[in-house]
């Protein structure tokens, strides 16, 4: 589970105000925001991180050997196949 802390600094871009202790939030403009709201809040940071981490995966297999192959045609379908997943993934962010 992520921390409360990166969940809110990620979806309120880290505006000022907000602060969080053990996991815990401490201070947040407007007052303390309900469990489900964080909870909520949580689940979507879940998807982002998720689908961050599938972008670095698919991008790190994106080697000069593989690009040299798309770029020679003995296998150019792999690399527009390679950026549609990471356009599928930039998309659930």
């Amino acid at each position: 589970m992520a921390d409360i802390g990166a969940v809110i600094g990620w979806k309120f871009s880290h505006q000022a105000g907000m602060e969080t202790v053990d996991g815990v939030i401490t201070a947040f403009p407007g007052g303390i925001p309900s469990q489900s709201d964080q909870d909520a809040w949580t689940a979507e940071y879940a998807v982002v991180e998720a689908a961050m981490a599938e972008i670095t995966r698919l991008e790190a297999e994106i080697t000069p050997r593989r690009v040299r192959e798309a770029i020679l045609g003995t296998d150019s379908d792999w690399l527009k196949n390679q950026e549609a997943e990471i356009a599928t993934q930039r998309g659930k962010l």
